[in-house]
C-alpha cells in the first residue's frame, strides 16, 4: 500500500510510540494519586503540557487535553456561547469548515442562537472583509479554521485576529490540519482558541488539545471532578498525553523542513506533465499546505479513480449513493463547477512519503486515465 492520506490520518511515529510504552507496560498510576506512582504520572502529564505549549507559542496553563479535534471544537464553540450569553447570541463562521464546526453550529441555531455563515472565494479562501460585514453588536465569536483539510487554502487567521480584538470579539481556529505543516504560534496568530487534533500530527487517535488564552474561562463540555483545573472531567489519559506532547516536539524539529513540500511539488509538475490541461488544482496557489494537492481530473469521477487505485490510499470529498455523486460542501461552496468537482481527488503527502511512491502513483494514475 503507497500512502497519499496524510490529512486523513498520520502513522504514529516511532518516537511517539517508544514514548508511550513505559506507561503501558508498567507507570499505570493516577496522575490524581498522591503516592509516587501517581506523582511519577502527574510529572509526565504536566511535561507533555509544557511540550504542546512551547509547540504552540503559549504558557503550559494554557492548554488543555482533550480526546480530539471534535471534542476541542464542541468544547470552545458551546462553552462560549453558553458563558459568554449575557453579552451576545451571535457565532460567525465560514462555509468550509470541518463539520465538527458546523454542527455545533447547526445545534446552536436550534438553541435559538444565530449563527452567520461567511463566504469564500474561488480559491476556498474567506476576507478578513467579509467576516466584519458580518460581525453585530451580539457577536460573541468567530471560528475560523486555520487551513482547509481538502484543499489545504491557508486562511488569514491573523487579519481576521485583528479584526475580532478591535471588536473585542474571541476568535477561535481549528488547527487541526495545519499544525506540523505551517507555522501556528497562537501568539503571532492572535487568536484566542486553537484546536489540537493528535492523529494529524503522528499521535494516535484519541488525543487532542485546546489552547485557551489565560483569563478565559469557560463553562466545560464534560463536568465531575475537578481535572484539567476544572476544565474537563475525566482522569487524564497518561499514555496518550506523553504521545501529544512527544508528536509536538517532533513537529517542531520538523517545521523547517522543506522535502513535503518539495515532494509535493514533483508530484503536481508529473500530473501537470501526464495529463495536462484534462486537470485542475483545486484551492489557492500560494497560500496553501505544503503537503496538499486537491486535483480534479476532468470528465472523471473521483470516487472511481479511487476505487481503481489498488494498493493505493487518496481520498475524495465526493461520495456517491445509489449510483448518484453529491460534490464536496468546499467545492461547492468554492462555486467549482459540478463537472469539475466530481472529478477531484485529494493527495496528501507526509513525513514518509517517497519520490518512488509518487511515481508508482503516477504508473496506477496513467493506466486508468487514458
Amino acid at each position: 500500500m503507497i500512502y497519499f492520506d496524510y490529512n486523513a490520518t498520520t502513522p504514529v511515529d516511532p518516537e511517539v510510540s517508544d514514548a508511550m510504552k513505559p506507561f503501558i507496560d508498567g507507570r499505570f498510576g493516577n496522575p490524581s494519586s498522591g503516592h509516587a506512582m501517581g506523582r511519577e504520572a502527574r510529572r509526565a502529564v504536566e511535561e507533555a503540557r509544557e511540550q504542546i505549549a512551547a509547540f504552540l507559542g503559549c504558557d503550559a496553563d494554557e492548554v488543555l487535553f482533550t480526546s480530539g479535534g471534535s471534542e476541542s471544537n464542541n468544547y470552545v464553540i458551546k462553552g462560549v456561547a453558553h458563558s459568554f450569553r449575557n453579552k451576545g447570541d451571535h457565532i460567525i463562521t465560514t462555509k468550509i469548515e470541518h463539520p465538527s464546526v458546523l454542527n455545533p453550529c447547526s445545534f446552536l441555531e436550534q438553541m435559538g442562537y444565530r449563527v452567520s455563515y461567511a463566504p469564500v472565494d474561488e480559491y476556498g479562501r474567506v476576507a478578513a472583509e467579509e467576516i466584519g460585514k458580518l460581525i453585530t453588536g451580539k457577536t460573541i465569536l468567530v471560528s475560523v479554521m486555520h487551513a482547509n483539510n481538502e484543499t489545504g487554502t491557508i486562511q488569514p487567521v491573523k487579519e481576521i485576529a485583528k479584526l475580532c480584538r478591535n471588536k473585542n470579539i474571541f476568535l477561535h481556529t481549528d488547527a487541526a490540519q495545519s499544525l506540523g505543516k505551517i507555522p501556528a504560534n497562537v501568539r503571532e496568530l492572535g487568536v484566542d482558541f486553537l484546536t489540537v487534533a493528535g492523529h494529524k500530527l503522528y499521535a494516535p487517535k484519541g488525543i487532542g488539545a485546546t489552547y485557551i488564552r489565560r483569563g478565559i474561562h469557560i463553562e466545560p463540555l464534560i463536568h465531575g471532578a475537578g481535572h484539567e483545573s476544572g476544565r474537563r472531567a475525566g482522569t487524564e489519559n497518561v499514555i496518550f498525553d506523553v504521545a501529544l506532547g512527544k508528536a509536538c516536539e517532533i513537529a517542531g524539529r520538523h517545521l523547517t523542513n522543506n522535502q513535503i513540500k518539495e515532494l509535493t511539488g514533483y508530484l503536481h509538475g508529473r500530473l501537470m506533465e501526464a495529463f495536462g490541461p484534462r486537470i485542475r488544482l483545486n484551492g489557492h496557489p500560494s497560500e496553501r499546505l505544503p503537503n496538499t494537492l486537491n486535483i480534479s481530473f476532468v470528465g472523471f469521477e473521483g470516487h472511481v479513480i479511487m476505487d481503481k487505485m489498488v494498493d493505493t490510499a487518496v481520498s475524495t470529498g465526493s461520495a456517491c449513493h445509489t449510483g448518484l455523486t453529491a460534490i464536496s460542501p468546499v467545492l461547492k461552496a468554492m462555486n467549482v463547477n459540478e463537472e469539475i468537482a466530481r472529478g477531484a481527488v485529494r493527495f496528501s503527502l507526509g513525513r514518509y512519503t517517497t519520490k518512488d511512491e509518487i511515481d508508482a502513483l503516477m504508473e496506477r494514475l496513467q493506466n486508468i486515465i487514458q
